[in-house]
């Protein structure tokens, strides 16, 4: 069996690129993977590259009328429907190309969990989580999360929990696997009546046999390290040690960040690094080791993101960056030519205390029935008691 993480990147995954001053820009992939390089987190690290989707594995998730849009799109100017050519979507050349390579890097990381070669995975790039089986949505054309579960499912995997931690619910994934009980969807987000898509309030939460398989706290803006990880302490543990799943995949938006110019909560660097801790450590104990983990959202593209996907490459490779760690000159000098006047971050850390108390079972503020919410909706489908705060 595999034990160390691999890292699926080549610089192609770049071609996804929405154009313009389009937010989803492939500049904080390349700085995330330069800060990392320069803090020696990558050094000896061979990395995957990956190939596209096949038409087939795309199939899983999407249909041939949606993808034959997606390849024609770019010919066929804005009269394609579907989502595309629109200001979040925008039809830019080799649409399908850019997208199918994404998802395939997804797959390729899935793949190498699957068959033994490592117990964890990476695709920085990947998280486009909001795609639909018919149309693109919130910057995504194709729906790697999903295609690369639907892969796994098909080479035998029976339980898979996928968590979400973007700002954004993950819609696209939540309802691909609806009804499937072989998948767990969690999703932490804002609240959605305070931001898009609208979706992801405490009682959706599966159908048929798959209830009690999709879970959702919904969270009200401003929520910042303490409130928010209290949330994810309330829950997820729990419904995960009832699931049991063999693979955790979790996609990693960043821009629940207080600076992340397209949402509103208050997380700092230092809260997002130890909930990468935190998934870590639940990927050890719930799925036996085995976490494949995704990029996402993230809009702050020079102060957050790079920051916060280097702490995440960190922890997957077992390589921990200290908080208080000096950002080397050598990647400073290079965002700055970048950068716009943007103010540069200088070490690895917001200065936060990403300390927070569990949850008592008490409903003292609005984070607090957020989380009574979510656990009187799932918990009892999961023979778990809603009001025991050990659960």
């Amino acid at each position: 069996m595999g034990s160390q993480c691999a890292v699926v990147w080549d610089e192609s995954v770049l071609g996804y690129d929405l154009g313009g001053h389009h937010p989803l820009h492939p500049i904080r992939l390349e700085l995330t993977m330069r800060l990392a390089r320069s803090l020696g987190v990558l050094e000896g690290v061979e990395m995957i590259k990956p190939e596209p989707a096949t038409d087939a594995d795309l199939e899983r998730v999407h249909t041939a009328e949606y993808m034959a849009a997606v390849r024609s799109a770019p010919l066929a100017g804005w009269e394609v429907g579907h989502g595309l050519g629109t200001d979040d979507n925008p039809i830019f050349d080799r649409m399908h190309e850019a997208s199918a390579l994404i998802a395939g890097a997804s797959i390729r990381a899935a793949e190498q969990i699957v068959l033994g070669k490592a117990d964890r995975a990476v695709n920085i790039a990947g998280g486009l989580h909001h795609a639909m089986a018919d149309r693109a949505a919130g910057f995504c054309v194709y729906n790697d999360c999903s295609v690369a579960i639907a892969w796994m499912l098909e080479q035998g995997v029976e339980r898979i929990a996928y968590l979400d931690i973007d700002v954004h619910h993950g819609d696209g994934v939540q309802a691909a696997f609806y009804d499937d009980s072989r998948v767990m969807t969690i999703s932490l987000h804002q609240h959605p009546l305070t931001l898009w898509p609208g979706t992801g309030f405490s009682t959706e939460v599966g159908s048929g046999a798959a209830d009690g398989t999709a879970v959702n706290i919904p969270l009200p803006p401003g929520t910042g390290d303490a409130d928010w990880r209290r949330a994810f302490h309330a829950v997820v543990p729990s419904v995960l040690e009832a699931f049991r799943p063999q693979v955790l995949v979790t996609q990693c938006g960043a821009d629940a960040h207080r600076e992340d110019p397209l949402a509103d909560l208050s997380m700092t660097v230092d809260g997002q690094r130890a909930t990468y801790q935190n998934l870590r450590e639940l990927a050890d104990s719930c799925a036996g080791g085995k976490w494949l983990a995704l990029g996402g959202g993230g809009y702050s593209l020079f102060r957050v993101v790079p920051r916060a996907w280097t702490h995440l490459l960190a922890t997957l490779l077992n390589r921990d960056v200290d908080p208080a760690t000096t950002i080397p000159e050598d990647w400073i000098a290079h965002a700055v030519r970048l950068a716009d006047n943007v103010p540069l971050p200088t070490s690895m850390t917001d200065g936060a205390d990403p300390a927070f108390q569990p949850w008592s079972g008490v409903t003292a503020s609005a984070v607090d029935t957020s989380i009574r919410d979510t656990r009187h909706a799932v918990f009892p489908l999961h023979g778990l008691d809603p009001a025991d705060s050990r659960d």
